[in-house]
Parts: C-alpha cells; structure tokens; sequence
C-alpha cells in the first residue's frame, strides 16, 4: 500500500482521477465495473460492491470479486458499499450485501467506506448487530449536526459531500465535530481538492498546512498505520 507523504493533500474519496504530484487519493474501484489496482504512485485503492450497481443476478459474482480482491496489498479499504433508497435494489438484498461486506472487512482488517442514503437507521442496525472491529467512514456527508454527532458517538469517521462543504452553511457542521474524525473528498467531481481544504481551513481557524497535518494524522489511524 501507498501511503500519504508530509505535506500531501489527502482525497479520501474519489473516482477515475490520474495522478497529481501533492495529492494523495484513496481511488475507489467498483466490483461491477471488473477493474483491477495498478501500483501507482500517490494512490491507495478501495473496493467494493456500490448498492446503484447491485441486483440479485449479480450479487453473488460481485461478492466473489470483493472476497477475491480484499487481501490484495493495494486495496487499503472495503466498499464504497452501504445503502440508497432513492436509486438500488430491495433493502433486503442491500442488507445482506452489506452485512458480507462487513465480514469481508473484518476477516482482512480493512477499514469500511461507507455510502449512505437515507438508510440511516439501517446502518446504525447493521453496526450494533455485527459489532465491527474495523473503523467505519461514511463518506459524502451532508446531514444534520445531530446525525453526525449520532454517528461519530458509534466510532463512524464522516468525510463530506464536496459541494456541501464548500457552501457557507456547513462551516457550523464542520465546527461541531471532533476534528479527529474528519476527511474530505472530492468524489470524482471536477473540484480541486485545493479549494476544498482552504474553504475548510478557514472554517476551522488553522492554516491549509496545519489541516494538512491533521487530516494526514486521522488517515494513519484510520488505517492503523505507523507514522
């Protein structure tokens, strides 16, 4: 696994980027589209099974795919997997997928990336029933003070949506939480990861290479890394 460098800007989620020398990024790959990791510089890889791309014809193939892949030393996480009830199958079947991928990250001691929408009482069950011991990040957050504070209390890690965290009203939200538990992301939208930390440095009243610091701090113990 490729690891962030002093001074790197950290993209804890993204998709179909190309290496950009400063910019470490946690490059997620999905189980439908059969792409594999390639050694590169600058990149860690997730993987896993989307709830948009997940049908009961394909579930089984793409289970395989993730158990196949999740101890290959590139892959740093498991997902993004979790729950969508505005765009994925039955919520039973996104259930049981990401219950196995759950154990998947557990078997490997891989971190989970979480998406979730409007599922939030299922993945809060889906924790307190299979008692993970692996960190959980949910990824492209834009809910309430309330809801993340409810998530951060349960050891969840929150990285925020890009276009909500680059308007005025999430400074309040940002300001609330633990800054230990914090990432960004750009989600593979054309947003400079830049622009994202500056915004974020100022609603946080730290300079962009003191947040740099922080955020290269909660990746190493996400991922259990020694710094």
């Amino acid at each position: 696994m490729n690891y962030p460098q002093p001074g790197d800007y950290i993209n804890i989620h993204s998709h179909g980027d190309l290496p950009t020398a400063g910019i470490f990024t946690l490059l997620d790959l999905m189980a439908h589209e059969d792409v594999l990791p390639v050694a590169t510089e600058g990149f860690a890889y997730s993987f896993g099974i989307h709830p948009w791309f997940l049908n009961e014809n394909n579930q089984n193939q793409q289970l395989k795919s993730v158990r196949d892949l999740a101890g290959n030393p590139l892959i740093a996480a498991i997902g993004e997997a979790g729950f969508d009830k505005i765009k994925g199958p039955s919520m039973d079947l996104q259930i049981k997928t990401f219950e196995s991928q759950i154990t998947i990250s557990e078997e490997n001691k891989k971190p989970l990336i979480i998406h979730c929408v409007r599922a939030w009482d299922e993945l809060l069950a889906a924790r307190k029933k299979t008692k993970p011991a692996m960190p959980w990040m949910v990824h492209g957050f834009r809910g309430s003070p309330q809801l993340a504070e409810q998530l951060i209390s349960k050891g969840m890690y929150l990285s925020f949506w890009f276009n909500y965290i680059l308007r005025p009203e999430s400074s309040d939200l940002l300001r609330s939480i633990p800054k230990d538990r914090i990432f960004l992301e750009s989600d593979g939208a054309e947003v400079n990861i830049r622009d994202i930390y500056n915004k974020v440095s100022v609603d946080l009243k730290m300079n962009v290479e003191e947040l740099k610091s922080l955020i290269i701090e909660n990746y190493f113990k996400f991922f259990n890394l020694k710094t």
